[in-house]
């Protein structure tokens, strides 16, 4: 698997919604680009329902990165692009290097997926945007 870094400029995060795969993948090195620089009110509110998938409250987000000093994330091509009841997934493969503050290093495997609501009438920008739904993340040596 082809794993790739990027360095993702602040103003990519108002670029207009883009359908491709490849936009899902920008997602998801935008949001480690906002950990890395921690703001991660912008972070969170890349996750589904304005960061509710993430299953935690941003106060409750933030702290999770607390004694992260900094992070990168290697991504790889992103993967089942499936249709479904209006709205489209696609999977994004990651590798993840953080290290914390007390400089002990972590690395992490596995895959973001991402929705966006098909072009249907009625559809918001917000709506036909790439957001994380989920995420899958195993520690690795």
């Amino acid at each position: 698997m082809l794993f790739a870094v990027t360095t993702v400029l602040a103003a990519a995060s108002v670029a207009p919604a883009e359908k491709t795969p490849a936009a899902a993948r920008a997602v998801v090195e935008r949001y480690y680009a906002a950990i890395a620089h921690r703001d991660f009110g912008r972070a969170y509110r890349l996750w589904s329902d304005n960061g509710r998938a993430s299953g935690k409250t941003l106060h409750g987000f933030t702290r999770g990165f607390t004694q992260t000093a900094d992070t990168r994330v290697f991504t790889a091509p992103p993967v089942n692009g499936d249709a479904a009841a209006g709205s489209v997934f696609v999977t994004v493969p990651v590798r993840v290097e953080a290290r914390l503050k007390s400089g002990l290093r972590q690395r992490f495997a596995g895959r973001y997926v991402l929705r966006r609501v098909n072009d249907v009438p009625g559809a918001t920008a917000e709506q036909l945007r790439w957001h994380i739904m989920s995420a899958r993340l195993t520690p690795i040596r």
